[in-house]
């Protein structure tokens, strides 16, 4: 049996193939050490825990939950939206509930798109945009991002041509790969610039809570006139380190809401109730415990920028996301550095070239180990002798 044309289309899972080489390494029994995952390593907190047993065990959660979800949770969404970013949601046709935000971000083009039709996509940006392309049977342009643009897209560079063939634009901030933030004056243009070419916004909000230096990271529905053109996606993987329950939300403008929901009603039967209700009780529960998870990402951080610098690697520190953007030794591509370190050092990175040709000259690190594990990986680089004055 040969695999549909479609599924023969569909990019190659840059994160899997990552993976697949750590695990070899570990079946050799090399002690690696992996920066390259996106994978939080913390537990989730008890208080979560406790509400999906609960939940588990009422009869009533173990049928079919609603097509388009609890009314808790699409209130406990809206809830959080005015509690945290003053932001109003109206939960009856502003709540799409998704199972994990990938989900959602993959299905928008189906959704909102034609095939023929544009998106805009950040170069560097998450690899599974890419997947969404080519189900949608869309096309897409690369916006560049750079570090002297603070990794921001450049709406000026783009070609008068490109401008008024897109019909859908990706932005994600915290960034990943690059660990770059958004500001309210760039969001506020990019409603300007989406209003003038009748451009719908999606902003994949991943790392909302993760914002370093005491700077909240910023909700693109706080522009004014968000709403009026884009929608933002909320994923609780991030913030309460539920990465494997696989919920999330996306808030916003109502008419996408309702063909996200739409299409979900043909794809899914939404998510356990169960973990609905537990996701309700994370976002309307005590904020502690994502205050304290802010902190032990800004410690690793801070080791990890120091150690760097400490042997001579000019890095910049990230101001958000659980990310470290880092640009090669002179010599090497992105991809024979993450090479060089997981076969001379043990060390997994994720080669920046897999998040787009913008990405070339850099590697992502993730700051998912401990403290020690991060001075023990600098330690192992230092022995390659890679770094000095004229490195870079």
């Amino acid at each position: 049996m040969e695999f549909s044309k479609k599924l023969q289309q569909l990019p190659t899972q840059f994160f899997a193939a990552l993976v697949q080489k750590v695990n070899a390494a570990l079946a050799e029994g090399r002690d690696v050490i992996n920066l390259g995952q996106g994978n939080p390593d913390q537990p989730t907190p008890p208080h979560i825990i406790k509400a999906l047993q609960e939940a588990a065990e009422n009869p009533q959660n173990h049928k079919y939950s609603p097509f388009r979800g609890i009314a808790e949770l699409r209130q406990a969404a809206a809830n959080f939206y005015k509690r945290e970013y003053n932001v109003d949601i109206d939960p009856e046709t502003e709540v799409a509930i998704l199972g994990g935000t990938k989900i959602g971000l993959v299905e928008l083009p189906l959704a909102v798109l034609n095939p023929g039709d544009t998106i805009l996509l950040p170069d560097p940006g998450y690899p599974d945009y890419l997947s969404g392309v080519v189900l949608g049977d869309v096309n897409f342009e690369v916006m560049p991002l750079f570090a002297e643009n603070n990794f921001l897209p450049d709406y000026n560079a783009l070609s008068d041509e490109v401008k008024d063939k897109a019909k859908l634009l990706y932005l994600n901030y915290p960034n990943n790969p690059t660990g770059g933030t958004a500001t309210l004056e760039f969001f506020e243009e990019t409603v300007r610039f989406a209003k003038k070419h009748n451009i719908i916004v999606a902003h994949d909000f991943a790392y909302g809570a993760i914002g370093f230096d005491g700077n909240k990271p910023i909700s693109f529905l706080q522009a004014d006139g968000a709403k009026d053109v884009g929608i933002e996606m909320y994923t609780l993987s991030k913030t309460y380190n539920m990465a494997g329950w696989r919920i999330g939300f996306a808030v916003g403008n109502p008419d996408i809401i309702a063909a996200i929901n739409l299409i979900q009603d043909h794809l899914f039967c939404s998510q356990f109730p169960a973990v609905q209700q537990a996701a309700a009780v994370a976002l309307t529960a005590s904020q502690s415990c994502v205050d304290k998870l802010r902190a032990t990402y800004e410690s690793r951080r801070n080791v990890l920028i120091e150690e760097a610098q400490r042997i001579g690697w000019q890095v910049t520190a990230p101001r958000g996301s659980f990310f470290a953007w880092l640009p090669v030794p002179l010599g090497f591509t992105s991809k024979q550095f993450a090479d060089l370190l997981l076969d001379k050092a043990d060390i997994a990175v994720a080669a920046g070239n897999g998040f787009g040709q913008y990405g070339e000259g850099y590697v992502r690190v993730g700051l998912l180990v401990s403290e020690d594990r991060l001075r023990e990986a600098i330690s192992r680089i230092e022995k390659l002798n890679l770094f000095n004055s004229c490195a870079f």
